[in-house]
């Protein structure tokens, strides 16, 4: 079943507009009576298309529920900014995953160093759109967002606020994923370093303000693999896979 995304609704007057009003007509061709999903906030809205004109489509309401595809622990991931197309990757396979939010941050050993400007105004968007794509694929009910880059200082004044916080760190001190307790967690960050992770001083800085310091076996993963296998382990610990 086709699903469009809004951040608001009106649950007496539902209507697409736009690019999805004209995808509904002329790319996927559809008729009055055919099923369509409309999502906001985590919540699925089952319609029917009651009529269509050119730039909009009118939906009759025949129920509404929450998605069974969002999980019920709100992750943020803080990851240090890798390679483009690495991060696209990570984007794309984290929003399948159930991540609610993605921040990239600056850290000191992060070998791409994009401009600020360029990357808010130029790669963003493309950012976006991939978490988009990658929600409408795996039945989301709701965009995770991809939001501006960060230094390592802001990122974890936002993990500090969120009731569970891991950082991913093959040094010693840490302790295996299973060991933290997530039990009545309703946020989490995930902090994971880019390719050159995390040096000492980042990572005390985290364990300061709370994060748990995790490794994730003797192996040493890829900074696009990493974010994947916490991702898979967190949702497996908590209920959600």
């Amino acid at each position: 079943m086709p699903r469009f995304f809004t951040n608001e609704i009106d649950e007496n007057n539902i209507v697409l507009t736009g690019s999805d009003a004209n995808h509904i007509g002329r790319s996927l061709r559809m008729r009055n009576g055919e099923a369509v999903t409309v999502c906001c906030n985590g919540i699925d809205y089952c319609c029917t298309i009651g009529s269509i004109t050119s730039d909009m489509v009118y939906l009759n309401l025949l129920e509404k529920h929450r998605c069974a595809a969002e999980p019920n622990v709100e992750v943020t991931l803080f990851q240090a900014v890798p390679k483009l197309d690495k991060l696209e990757y990570i984007i794309q396979k984290s929003v399948e995953l159930g991540v609610s939010r993605i921040v990239p941050v600056l850290t000191r050993r992060c070998v791409s160093r994009p401009d600020e400007k360029e990357f808010e105004k130029k790669k963003l968007p493309r950012l976006n759109k991939i978490a988009e794509e990658a929600a409408k694929q795996s039945g989301r009910g709701m965009i995770p967002e991809v939001t501006s880059m960060v230094s390592i200082k802001e990122a974890l004044c936002q993990m500090e606020k969120l009731d569970r916080s891991v950082l991913l760190y093959e040094e010693e001190g840490g302790c295996s994923f299973g060991q933290v307790d997530f039990e009545g967690v309703k946020s989490v960050g995930l902090f994971i370093g880019s390719e050159g992770g995390f040096d000492r001083e980042e990572a005390d800085a985290a364990v300061k303000i709370g994060a748990k310091q995790v490794w994730l076996g003797k192996r040493i993963l890829r900074c696009e693999t990493a974010p994947i296998t916490a991702l898979s382990i967190l949702m497996f610990l908590t209920n959600n896979m």
